[in-house]
């Protein structure tokens, strides 16, 4: 339980700091011009997919599922 809640904790403030890296804008040309930016960005998301992995494989009939509007 404990290596659950972890996961989803470090999944969390990866979210929390692409919002930072974005800086709260969502400008698909300011964010594909900063290289820097990008490549932030793209971290963040591959240490939430190692979490996810992580999840899946200490469980996985988790519930995970897309939220939001894409």
């Amino acid at each position: 339980m404990l290596d659950e809640k972890k996961l989803l904790s470090d999944i969390l403030q990866c979210i929390l700091s692409i919002d930072e890296h974005l800086e709260g804008r969502r400008e698909f040309a300011e964010y594909k011009a900063n290289k820097t930016k990008r490549r932030a960005v793209e971290r963040e998301l591959e240490i939430i997919g190692e979490a996810v992995n992580k999840l899946m494989k200490i469980d996985a009939a988790l519930p995970i599922r897309m939220r939001g509007k894409f």
